[in-house]
């Protein structure tokens, strides 16, 4: 009988990840043989237990904060949109032991997106990101390949986002954090990649006077579900996208790497990840 499968979570600390929640489900509900679990690894130790997992039955593994970049340095082979962000999300061990690092990140942005807001079309106009941290290197990655023809950028510290758009070409336009809001006109997408907002960090002030009734209004946050940015949003008639959804929507191509089953997102999963 051939091995089962094991898979897992790589962070510090990694207690609080919902990874293993998800793909226990996906096993669960597919029948699937394999396990998936969250191993708390720090830095020292990252390359030897890399080395490691795959004698051990490992076929990939997720990875967190803090090692996103870390492994990239590690990796045998890394695919070029991970090469592109800088940081890897998910590996896959092959037989020899060999590492392959990948970002899905922001494949599993664009997949929350066209989900829940499947009229929205990257094409069509510009987007702001808000924020110039891991997650929206990974953002702006996915809407230039997706096709926007525009990518305003806004940070907090300027030179940040005069950084990344330096590396990403004349597509991305830097706005100062202090006229943000001028940024919003002939919108289709605005994003917050921030940790503004999230539970115990300070509020996004954000006005949307000048956003169009069109746009789209998405937050990666998922802690609360409904942000401040989100509601005001909702509340003057643009459509919003919440953050859990790219949570698990990056999940789904590494699942089905490691256990050969690509799995849904459904309702069900989004209400057990909540809680409900």
């Amino acid at each position: 009988m051939s091995k089962i499968p094991l898979a897992g979570v790589i962070g510090s600390p990694v207690g609080h990840s919902k990874s293993p929640l998800v793909h226990g489900s996906w096993l669960r509900d597919y029948g699937l043989r394999g396990h998936y679990v969250p191993l708390h690894v720090d830095s020292d130790n990252l390359e030897p237990m890399l080395r490691a997992m795959p004698h051990m039955g490992f076929v990939g593994a997720n990875v967190t904060i803090p090692h996103k970049e870390q492994v990239l340095a590690l990796a045998d082979d890394v695919s070029p949109v991970a090469a592109r962000i800088g940081a890897a999300n998910t590996l896959s061990f092959g037989a020899n032991g060999r590492i392959h690092a990948d970002n899905t990140d922001g494949y599993g942005f664009l997949a929350n997106v066209r989900q829940s807001a499947p009229d929205w079309v990257a094409e069509r106009a510009p987007a702001l990101v808000l924020g110039a941290g891991g997650a929206a290197r990974a953002i702006i990655v996915a809407l230039l390949d997706a096709g926007v023809p525009e990518l305003r950028l806004s940070n907090r510290t300027r030179a940040r986002a005069q950084t990344l758009a330096q590396e990403f070409g004349p597509r991305v336009r830097v706005c100062d954090w202090d006229d943000r809001a001028r940024g919003l006109d002939d919108l289709g997408l605005l994003v917050n990649t921030s940790s503004l907002g999230m539970v115990g960090n300070p509020a996004l002030d954000m006005p949307l006077d000048g956003l169009s009734p069109d746009a789209l209004v998405t937050d990666i946050v998922y802690t609360p579900l409904m942000t401040d940015l989100l509601q005001q949003a909702q509340d003057r008639g643009n459509a919003v996208v919440d953050g859990l959804g790219m949570l698990l929507h990056q999940a789904v191509p590494g699942f089905e790497r490691w256990f050969g089953h690509r799995p849904e997102v459904t309702d069900d999963l989004r209400k057990l990840v909540l809680g409900q």
